[in-house]
């Protein structure tokens, strides 16, 4: 069920990223569309504002010339009929001023042919009045004013005029119609521009819509996976309890039958080892017996009496007493690992260097004798748990440590500790011989050993050690490599947390 809650939030969790993450590009490509379109729509606006300007500085250009024209005429027309030199004068200054307002014209109108073919026709007219102009000016100025007037009577002004101011509001027309057009295309991308906002809007409603939808289906999924992964959890707490309490039965028994087993073998190995006794006692009437019996008629004693008598009964009796011993020894461990299981966990306050110090000074003759020298790499984290519990299992590791030198080379052991986060880390390291890695866990199996069997035990103590560690809610492994030395770290929680199986 764990597995199947596990890859439920694992689609959930992967399908609702990719969602969102889909919505996410959409809303930003929605975003991205309604930029461009206000980049295009403020382009075009100001695209539309210069050729509006355009257009209102032509038609301000026309009407400039156009006004200078018609100011000319009227002044020429008052300086014929009056002779007033004020007329002269006025006639002058718009003559002057009207090259640079035709110049401006050609110039703002140089890119519309339309415009350019009216403008060269404007020219010629503007060139043939002013002319005429200028002939009419000059008679009155040599005093012929009678001629001057017969020749504006007979000239052709007013047509000529006419055709000016023709060509002048054609060019208004002219700018007139583009700026109708220009009006027409900025309308256009101003549709254009909200169409493009109201589908990016439409688009980023839509995909907010769809998000929120998307983060509540996945919201009521989390909270009914929330759900059945807090029922799971009260059903496995459950079934842990129901379990653990099961297993500290089940232990319970195998200790009492480990004890009462072991309790009934010590009834025939006394037995045993008892008429071993008596027969190894028997053996010496024996072979008195066989000794006078060589003396006096040494016909009747045979050569497999003999042997029996002196070999082979005294031979027996020494393998039967060594594996009598050795048994009694497996079993004094049997009883020891079932009376250390029923034994009350009693946790207090612990100097775990102190500890050391105090096993250190047990020790220190046979420390001494082999040469070794026990370090304690200063400050060691404090524990509360079992004295004794901690005593036995630093005791064992100090001692194999003590046993297992490398020939040739002074031992060193050091014991540090460190701290992480509720738990203590307790190493002992030497510099020994070393275990071979397929050895690293089976030396914690009841009976077994590693390496060359030079030393004196029957394969117990880092069982024991193994077995105290687990009691106080603790490990313990070993680091080792051959030739190089071992660490063997415990670990244990800093407080020890009273069990429930805890007799």
């Amino acid at each position: 069920m764990i597995a199947t809650i596990r890859n439920h939030f694992v689609v959930s969790e992967g399908r609702f990223g990719r969602v969102l993450v889909s919505f996410m590009a959409l809303g930003f490509l929605a975003l991205v569309a309604a930029g461009i379109a206000a980049g295009w729509a403020t382009g075009r606006n100001e695209a539309h504002t210069r050729s509006v300007n355009h257009t209102y500085e032509v038609e301000l250009a026309i009407g400039t010339a156009r006004r200078l024209i018609e100011q000319g005429e009227a002044s020429r027309r008052g300086y014929l009929l009056t002779g007033n030199r004020e007329y002269r004068d006025a006639y002058d200054r718009w003559t002057v001023a009207l090259p640079d307002a035709l110049h401006r014209m050609q110039l703002l109108t140089r890119d519309n042919p339309r415009q350019v073919d009216t403008l060269i026709q404007l020219h010629r007219d503007i060139a043939a009045l002013l002319a005429q102009r200028t002939r009419t000016i000059a008679m009155v100025d040599a005093g012929q004013d009678d001629a001057a007037v017969a020749s504006f009577r007979g000239e052709t002004s007013v047509r000529r005029m006419m055709g000016i101011r023709s060509a002048f509001d054609r060019m208004a027309t002219e700018e007139r119609r583009l700026l109708a057009r220009r009006d027409e295309a900025q309308r256009a991308s101003v549709r254009a521009f909200y169409a493009i906002l109201a589908l990016a809007a439409v688009l980023l409603i839509l995909v907010a819509i769809a998000s929120l939808l998307t983060v509540m289906r996945y919201t009521r999924d989390l909270a009914a996976s929330r759900d059945d992964l807090r029922d799971f959890n009260d059903r496995l707490e459950e079934t842990v309890h129901e379990r653990t309490a099961d297993l500290s039965r089940a232990n319970e028994e195998i200790q009492r039958f480990a004890y009462i087993v072991s309790h009934d073998l010590r009834s025939p190995l006394v037995n045993v080892m008892g008429f071993t006794a008596e027969l190894a006692a028997a053996t010496a009437p024996l072979g008195e017996l066989l000794d006078r019996a060589e003396a006096q008629c040494p016909q009747i004693v045979g050569e497999e009496a003999r042997l029996a008598v002196r070999e082979d009964l005294p031979e027996a009796i020494g393998f039967i007493r060594t594996s009598t011993q050795k048994m009694d020894r497996l079993i004094n461990a049997i009883l020891k690992l079932s009376r250390e299981g029923r034994r009350v966990i009693t946790p207090e306050p612990i100097d775990v260097a102190a500890v050391v110090d105090t096993i250190a000074g047990s020790m220190r003759h046979l420390l001494d004798e082999r040469g070794v020298a026990l370090d304690v790499a200063r400050p060691v984290p404090g524990l509360v748990t079992d004295r004794v519990a901690i005593e036995q299992i630093l005791s064992n590791l100090i001692e194999n440590a003590t046993k297992y030198l490398q020939p040739g080379r002074p031992g060193e052991i050091t014991v540090s500790g460190e701290e992480r986060r509720d738990r203590v880390i307790v190493a002992v390291a030497d510099n020994g011989r070393g275990i071979a890695a397929a050895d690293h866990q089976r030396i914690f199996d009841l009976f077994r050993r590693s390496g060359t069997q030079d030393q004196p035990g029957e394969g117990i103590g880092l069982a024991h050690v193994r077995a105290l560690a687990y009691r106080l809610g603790g490990t313990i492994d070993v680091d080792s490599e051959l030739g190089r030395g071992s660490t063997f770290r415990l670990n244990l929680p800093k407080t020890y947390a009273q069990q429930d199986s805890q007799p």
